[in-house]
């Protein structure tokens, strides 16, 4: 293609649009991940916290390498964004069952974003219709090249990765997953040879995962070597559903061992894990991994801090939690001051709710004098904004709420 290089007036309104956009950088970024977020074909990686975070980490890759190029080379060619934002995310997608059309609509859909916002900064820069309709030529076709070519390069890669999953076990795991948890018509027989996991058992599903970052991956193959170790011998499921995660089926109907769950994160920095509820058979099978899911999505949403957490803990939360800004509000409405009390406090209130607002049966399960307990229970009351007596429900579900916002006194 002809690349004729733009006038200096043009490269230095270039320069000045692209500091423009750079510094609305936080701004941009949220509308640009709002928009190849909620698109038709990318609704399946917005539900996955692990690949709507590749996705967001990609966008931002892709708007500073254009903005780098174009400050010291305004007008100029831009090469292909390749770096390892970008492929992580068309690996993970394939594993995750998913076709190119999510990854490249998210590409189409961030164009158009991008485009909008360049051509704002565009008229707010000049006025002169010569140079107007230069810089947005020269523009448009340096960004329209530069996704063109970031597209090529990710068709390959694509071709790698599909290539890669047609071949081995981890492959056949992940496909045979996929069939059970859409429904599809794979008998059961078939499925289990394929697994090597009897399906006609209960189950407990498990999501390990991590930032990919920041999280050594080595330490979620540890974890998850860890919770396939069963005392009993029957053999656990495991499946490499991307690089950052792991998904995990335990046999057996009373559960995992919570405590050696968490005993095993405590060693793994930057290990979190979902446990679903303990169901049977395949319909199990699905139900539990879509309740570990469920978990994995609310402690991502809220920004927990907590490393494990089971479905029967966050499931109240998960009602409510769709929109965080929706929880803040509605802790800050039922909490009061009592929202940045001590945990211990707050604690001490939880209990006596659970006890069914009994004070002698919540204080000898706290270890406590009775009278210490109706003096934390004063105390609650003066912060709250409605005392606990005459609003326990709200106030309960506002403390489960606060706890996996990890913002407890």
């Amino acid at each position: 293609m002809d690349w004729e290089r733009p006038s200096e007036r043009v490269c230095e309104l270039i320069r000045q649009g692209v500091q423009t956009i750079v510094n609305a950088a936080p701004e941009a970024l949220d509308e640009l991940h709002e928009a190849t977020l909620s698109a038709v074909y990318t609704r399946a990686i917005a539900d996955d916290p692990v690949l709507a975070e590749g996705i967001r980490r990609s966008n931002r890759s892709n708007l500073l390498h254009w903005a780098a190029a174009n400050l010291s080379h305004p007008g100029e060619p831009v090469p292909a964004n390749l770096a390892a934002e970008s492929l992580v995310i068309v690996r993970d997608a394939f594993r995750r069952g998913l076709d190119e059309s999510a990854v490249l609509d998210a590409y189409r859909v961030g164009t158009n974003v991008v485009w909008r916002s360049w051509m704002n900064a565009a008229f707010s820069l000049t006025r002169d219709p010569d140079e107007l309709n230069e810089l947005l030529d020269v523009s448009a076709l340096s960004m329209t090249s530069f996704i063109d070519a970031t597209i090529a390069g990710i068709c390959q890669q694509m071709q790698v990765e599909r290539e890669a999953l047609t071949r081995g076990t981890h492959a056949e795991r992940r496909e045979t997953v996929a069939l059970i948890l859409d429904g599809a018509a794979i008998t059961r027989q078939r499925a289990e040879s394929r697994l090597g996991y009897r399906l006609e058992q209960s189950h407990t599903a498990i999501v390990i995962w991590g930032n990919e970052s920041t999280t050594d991956l080595a330490d979620l193959d540890a974890a998850a070597d860890a919770l396939t170790r069963t005392d009993d011998g029957q053999r656990a499921l495991s499946v490499l559903a991307s690089a950052a995660t792991r998904w995990v089926w335990i046999p057996g109907p009373a559960g995992p061992d919570l405590a050696g769950i968490v005993a095993t994160v405590d060693s793994l920095p930057g290990v979190q894990i979902a446990v679903g509820t303990t169901a049977a058979g395949i319909d199990g099978f699905r139900r539990s991994h879509l309740d570990a899911l469920t978990t994995q999505r609310v402690m991502v949403r809220l920004g927990s801090t907590q490393r494990v957490a089971r479905f029967t803990d966050i499931e109240l939360v998960a009602l409510i939690s769709v929109e965080p800004e929706q929880v803040d509000r509605f802790i800050t409405h039922t909490l009061g001051d009592f929202a940045s009390a001590d945990a211990e406090l707050q604690q001490s209130v939880l209990t006596f709710i659970h006890q069914q607002c009994n004070a002698a049966r919540a204080a000898e399960r706290m270890f406590l004098h009775r009278n210490t307990l109706l003096r934390r229970l004063a105390r609650a009351d003066e912060l709250l904004p409605t005392p606990v007596a005459d609003n326990s429900v709200r106030v309960a579900v506002a403390l489960e709420a606060l706890r996996w916002r990890g913002r407890t006194g």
